[in-house]
């Protein structure tokens, strides 16, 4: 025990509360235990403190706190579990479907490949060196290396936020292609890039100088940082604004769309499944509440990293639901109903054959090359000056969202000099 510790217990006794014999009155006493920290706060530094609070507890028979191994196993499952949706994701595009890969596609990619290295840091460095721990039980060194791979983790938190969402975003882009709705999107595309761009250089320059962040827990260091529960709870509150923002853009859009009540609920509830990682943002954002002011870092910290991992883990899954959709529905039909029949591009996601478009016209729609035609029948009438020839269709649209025929009407007038 620290010299200045063993002043500040000899102090204690004297005020008769406890003996020193008396291990129960001293572990046990709050007036005792009260006078002995008020004492070592003000008399020794604070990596004293914590050699003293260690000691104290070890004496006292304190049971030791780790969770460390636990988030150790949390965080390798969740990733392995990603990175194994994304494999079936980009698989299923480019061997079955054949799809184009997208914008959305790639960033996904990126997001994984942005959350890889937060895995790697979680198992050999936050973890390794304490976090999951109470801080008394940590070394002065063990401390700082476990700050100093938080700061690593926390900015690469937000690359990944960013990333996540744009992938989000541009699946939005390539199935809803209203003008007035990809205006809108590609505005909160740029939204989204400063958001991400302005909290990275926030995140990193947070502290001067830098090495401040992880140093600053001793005392015995000089520097400045910001606020650091502000930029969290600002960050936090942000993203989930944006989650909010961007279920709203596909739920306005299918409220318009011919769909089938029933269809437009499955297709609602796939949306809506994003918003689970919202409920996971705000789980988060109550753990941010004061863990920048905490006297017991590797602990406060536990929870505000595991909450992160699996938003940005759960995400990743979330964003490659509607492909592992499709391929469930190949390999079981029966699963799809009439959609798998129809081949219903509502769910196409990924395939490059757009929603249509709100309220357009239907001489306006994309055009495909599943389009089943009947034979046709044919009239011809005099015209004056030439030849009308009136010939109607039926055309069926194998990947509408309906098994219902149109008719379509298409009249070719020749001129005089091409008379039939």
């Amino acid at each position: 025990m620290p010299a200045c510790a063993q002043l500040c217990l000899l102090s204690a006794f004297g005020t008769n509360t406890c003996t020193p014999t008396d291990k129960a009155c001293i572990c046990t006493n709050p007036i005792f235990q009260g006078n002995v920290t008020a004492c070592v706060a003000t008399t020794c530094t604070i990596p004293e403190s914590l050699v003293t609070r260690n000691v104290s507890l070890t004496t006292c028979g304190a049971p030791v706190r780790s969770h460390g191994q636990e988030y150790v196993v949390l965080s390798n499952t969740m990733i392995i579990i990603a990175a194994v949706f994304v494999a079936i994701r980009f698989f299923f595009k480019a061997t079955v479907s054949r799809m184009d890969f997208g914008y959305d596609d790639w960033c996904v990619l990126a997001t994984l490949i942005a959350a890889s290295p937060s895995a790697v840091i979680t198992v050999f460095g936050t973890v390794k060196h304490g976090l999951g721990q109470d801080i008394w039980t940590l070394t002065p060194e063990e401390i700082t290396e476990m700050l100093k791979w938080f700061y690593v983790m926390a900015t690469l938190y937000f690359t990944q936020v960013t990333l996540l969402k744009l992938t989000l975003i541009f699946f939005y882009i390539r199935v809803f292609p209203a003008k007035e709705v990809q205006r809108l999107l590609w505005a909160t595309v740029l939204f989204v890039v400063l958001f991400g761009v302005v909290f990275d250089i926030v995140a990193i320059f947070q502290c001067r100088p830098i090495h401040y962040f992880w140093t600053k827990w001793d005392g015995l260091h000089k520097g400045t940082c910001m606020d650091t529960n502000a930029i969290a709870a600002a960050n936090a509150a942000i993203s989930i604004a944006l989650d909010f923002w961007m279920l709203g853009i596909p739920l306005w859009q299918l409220w318009g769309l011919k769909l089938h009540w029933k269809k437009k609920v499955a297709v609602a509830l796939m949306f809506c499944l994003g918003t689970f990682v919202t409920i996971v943002s705000i789980l988060r954002l109550q753990s941010l509440v004061h863990f920048a002011q905490s006297s017991n870092a590797s602990w406060e910290f536990y929870s505000v990293s595991v909450w992160s991992t699996i938003e940005i883990c759960v995400g990743i899954m979330c964003a490659c639901l509607p492909t592992l959709r499709l391929l469930v529905v190949k390999l079981f039909p029966i699963l799809g109903g009439s959609s798998a029949r129809s081949r219903n591009k509502y769910y196409n996601y990924g395939s490059g054959n757009e929603l249509n478009n709100v309220g357009a016209s239907q001489s306006k729609r994309s055009q495909h090359h599943d389009i089943v035609v009947s034979s046709p029948r044919s009239g011809v009438f005099d015209a004056g000056d030439g030849i009308t020839v009136k010939t109607s269709y039926t055309v069926q649209h194998s990947k509408s969202d309906t098994d219902e025929a149109s008719l379509v009407s298409h009249e070719e007038k020749s001129t005089p000099g091409n008379r039939v």
